[in-house]
């Protein structure tokens, strides 16, 4: 079916893009006609580049894609933006429901502006979580909460949404903070920043699967 098929979009987690477009490439390559394969991971610039050179030996043209947004089915205003020698046909070919807006750039340019762009969400969503935990054991969590309903109840508001959604996906995410890390590049900070949130995701997934104390904690803080 893959072998037959005009588009193929790879929505993996972030860990395994690489392993799926290196066992997919030999499917491709026996295909009667060369499609398009579109990657859809939150992986950095350099590992989409790294994709398309496996895609390339196929034949097949290639487009990388960054996701904005939920899945459709959760919530509206879902974006797909594209780059790369596919980006025009994907979307003319895509589903009327997805939206897809091509960049003027090369490959790579979707997926630096997922990266910045989960930088900035789901970064502020596992630094709140760390620390509503840190001033839950330190007896200050009450306080922390009412001073956030009166000075900021838009950050508390926006961590009442994010986070109970980010639990059951914190374990996709730990290495998409790795991704950001590499993409962080020569900015030592930033990637030492995005391997602390990542492993602030892998003891939230770490959680999740075990004993649920920390996300208790952090529903209860947030009234969710």
């Amino acid at each position: 079916a893959l072998a037959e098929a005009d588009l193929v979009l790879s929505i993996v987690p972030p860990a395994v893009a690489v392993t799926v477009a290196a066992g997919l490439a030999p499917v491709l390559s026996a295909a009667r006609r060369p499609g398009a394969y579109i990657d859809c991971n939150a992986v950095s610039p350099a590992t989409v580049r790294e994709i398309a050179a496996l895609i390339a030996g196929t034949c097949w043209r290639f487009a990388d894609a960054g996701i904005i947004g939920l899945p459709p089915t959760e919530a509206e205003g879902t974006v797909f933006y594209a780059a790369g020698e596919a980006a025009a046909h994907f979307a003319q070919v895509a589903h009327p429901a997805l939206e897809v807006r091509v960049l003027d750039g090369p490959v790579g340019a979707a997926s630096a502006l997922k990266m910045a762009y989960a930088g900035m969400t789901k970064g502020v969503t596992a630094i709140c979580a760390a620390m509503i935990l840190a001033a839950e054991r330190a007896g200050a969590a009450e306080t922390l909460r009412a001073e956030l309903a009166r000075s900021r109840p838009e950050l508390l508001a926006m961590a009442r949404l994010q986070m109970p959604r980010a639990f059951p996906r914190a374990y996709r995410w730990v290495a998409e903070m790795r991704e950001i890390a590499s993409f962080g590049g020569e900015d030592a900070a930033t990637a030492a920043i995005f391997e602390g949130i990542a492993q602030r995701y892998d003891r939230i997934a770490a959680d999740v699967a075990g004993p649920n104390a920390e996300t208790r904690a952090l529903l209860a803080f947030l009234g969710a």
